[in-house]
């Protein structure tokens, strides 16, 4: 391996270590793309087939043929008696599902090899294309001419358009070399090797799908038998599977954090096989996590019971599928119509009010008066007079109005007038006596008054005008004013008495 190459490897080995940490017994799984490199493997031999040794195998054979014999047979669960650990099929089906893992590994083995030996060429595809089934259909289809990028179809099969021109601009500034004929001939000999054994794996899939129903019936009807068949393929069979917490479950077939610089926006961090299952899909994005965390929770039950061969008609499955389907329903209710609630009546009844005179009195002070009414009253179908320009819709309504059946200052009702007391009525009435004749300006009397008068005596004298008023005034206010007392005379009741 080359120093990049090994600097790589370190940097994805540090950061698979530290995502697994909390997920506790997480470096046990054999995921698909998950797999730890094995440094002690030389990638530097002339061949693949000194390195990847399973394609050549015995036991790779047998399985196969296994399998191509159970599916023309199309055998059924009802033909098998006993337990069913005891049927030959379904030991085969468990070599299977350990065969896709010695697969997953034979493919990253592959991968290296061929990384390293086209690195000569053109070293930049490595980062350029992470996946490494992608990266070995890229290299096959290329070869040593890089120039085959542009109007490919074949490449557009398997590489996104805008991944194509991203190569193709890189391809035309690369510094690598040309391969000789034998180095093209190996690497073409492993991208063959490659994708047949990735062809295999495919066909174990979909043998394994098919006899889900046999296996694993309740965890089948819960997410599927691909989906089924694909974690107990990553997990090595049904029994590892059924040991698992459901936490590592829903990490089986996770992808691997890609180093190339793109961005990693659609990569989705710890998901798997499940989070990519139909009955997770269905829901919006936002509860997908959720519902994959659930999906597995119940996935692993249902694990448990078919490793021990319980409820083969998959009652258990249904049950736990309606329970998710239950709760899945539930978090996509719309939240209740929040309801106005009036308040309740109150527990005590209702207090007596005091009653009396000085009750009534502070109700008549604090009532509505007339005047107020008469402005509060309005007149439909007239229009009203505003009172004030400023204020415009404040009218008098109907006081002052002519037709109104009263006079034009309404009647004031005594008691509810403001309270004077009796000094200040003495004091307003003195002031509001008004002298006739008088000149002064000071007690605005009249200005014809005069100081001369003609008597028939003496002619002109000199008289006080305000004498003889001052002096009717006060006798006025002795005996005639609102606020006279009565007078005690000595001497009248004998007299009426003796009368």
């Amino acid at each position: 391996m080359s120093l990049a190459d090994e600097l790589l490897a370190d940097l994805e080995e540090a950061a698979e270590e530290e995502e697994g940490g909390s997920y506790g017994e997480e470096e046990e799984e054999p995921a698909i793309e998950d797999v730890q490199e094995e440094t002690q493997l030389d990638l530097s031999g002339d061949s693949v087939k000194s390195i990847a040794k399973l394609w050549d195998s015995k036991m790779f054979a047998e399985i196969m043929m296994k399998i191509e014999e159970y599916i023309s047979k199309q055998a059924k669960a009802s033909e098998v008696m006993g337990p069913v650990e005891a049927a030959p099929e379904y030991r085969v089906i468990v070599d299977a599902n350990n065969l896709t893992v010695e697969i997953e590994n034979e493919l990253n083995i592959i991968h290296k090899f061929i990384r390293d030996k086209y690195s000569k060429r053109f070293p930049e595809l490595e980062s350029l294309v992470p996946s490494a089934l992608d990266y070995i259909r890229t290299v096959k289809e290329l070869g040593n001419s890089l120039d085959k990028c542009k109007n490919n179809e074949n490449l557009q099969q398997i590489l996104t358009n805008a991944t194509i021109m991203v190569v193709s601009v890189t391809a035309s500034t690369t510094q690598g070399q040309q391969l000789s004929e034998e180095e093209l001939e190996r690497l073409e000999e492993a991208c063959d090797m490659a994708l047949e054994l990735n062809a295999s794996k495919h066909r174990i899939y979909e043998y394994v799908e098919s006899r889900m129903s046999f296996i694993a019936p309740n965890l089948s009807i819960i997410i599927g038998a691909s989906t089924a068949a694909k974690i107990m393929g990553v997990a090595g069979g049904l029994t590892n599977l059924s040991k698992m917490p459901a936490c590592n479950i829903m990490l089986l077939g996770a992808q691997r954090k890609t180093l190339s610089g793109f961005s990693s926006t659609s990569v989705l961090p710890h998901t798997g096989y499940i989070y990519h299952s139909d009955i997770v899909q269905s829901l919006p994005p936002d509860l997908r996590r959720k519902a994959a965390r659930l999906v597995a929770a119940k996935c692993t039950l249902a694990a448990r019971v078919d490793s021990f061969h319980e409820s083969t008609e998959g009652k258990v499955g249904y049950e736990l599928k309606d329970e998710i389907e239950r709760k899945f329903d539930k978090w996509q209710e719309p939240p209740p119509v929040k309801q106005v609630k009036p308040l309740p009546a109150p527990l005590d009844g209702q207090r007596k009010k005091r009653g009396g005179r000085r009750y009534r009195k502070m109700k008549e002070r604090l009532g509505l008066t007339e005047i107020r009414k008469q402005a509060n009253r309005m007149s439909f179908g007239e229009i009203e007079e505003d009172a004030y320009q400023e204020d415009l819709g404040f009218s008098l309504g109907h006081l002052g109005k002519s037709g109104s059946g009263r006079v034009r200052q309404t009647q004031v009702n005594e008691a509810t007038k403001a309270r004077i007391s009796k000094t200040l009525q003495r004091t307003l009435q003195k002031q509001s006596v008004v002298y006739g004749g008088k000149s002064t300006i000071r007690d605005r009397s009249s200005g014809t008054a005069s100081s001369v008068a003609f008597t028939p005596l003496q002619g002109l004298e000199i008289v006080n005008p305000q004498a003889a008023e001052k002096k009717v005034a006060e006798a006025n206010q002795k005996y005639f004013s609102s606020m006279a007392e009565f007078l005690k005379v000595k001497g009248e009741k004998s007299g009426v008495m003796s009368t």
